[in-house]
């Protein structure tokens, strides 16, 4: 099985600094959903791993959550493409959990949902904790410019094996070639 972790926010979709809290404030990135799409095609699970601590912060519900969720798979499914999990780290940043990222504790149950060893698994996603993560379970961490990711490029510690790309477009191009 091939399986590809991505992170939603600022990957798939647009991200703000207010966070994402509705369904009209979710609005795809251009091309990532026939990304995901042409994953799916090429025999790709597509997992989605997300720190979404305005849960936490009380700024969004579980239903808005999960409307938020349901716009983005009805969206995907019109292009062809699909979500087979979305995985959630509900936590403020000051809940000391294992599953927020940058800890790999969300990273580790997708594994064991899909039966998976990580080694290599491509995890996609526009910040620090997103690639440190991925390094964490020796997945292949790649970062998007998209998002936070031109901030996160300037970072000094980047994983060693970061690759980098314009965007999920580009990442799916290079994995299905």
């Amino acid at each position: 099985m091939k399986l590809v972790v991505l992170d939603r926010d600022g990957v798939i979709n647009f991200d703000s600094d207010r966070f994402i809290k509705a369904p009209d404030e979710w609005r795809p990135i251009p091309g990532s959903l026939e990304a995901i799409a042409l994953l799916n095609q090429s025999g790709y699970r597509v997992a989605v791993a997300t720190n979404q601590s305005g849960i936490g912060r009380g700024l969004l519900d579980m239903a808005a959550f999960n409307a938020i969720n349901d716009k983005m798979t009805r969206q995907l499914a019109q292009v062809g493409g699909r979500i087979d999990a979305i995985f959630y780290c509900p936590h403020a940043a000051d809940a000391q959990c294992a599953c927020r990222k940058p800890m790999p504790g969300m990273l580790r149950e997708i594994g064991r949902r899909f039966n998976s060893d990580l080694k290599a698994v491509p995890a996609v996603g526009d910040a620090l904790r997103d690639l440190q993560a991925a390094n964490a379970v020796g997945a292949t961490p790649i970062l998007v410019t998209t998002g936070k990711g031109k901030l996160t490029l300037k970072e000094k510690e980047l994983p060693e094996s970061t690759q980098i790309f314009d965007d999920l477009a580009a990442v799916a191009r290079r994995l299905v070639s």
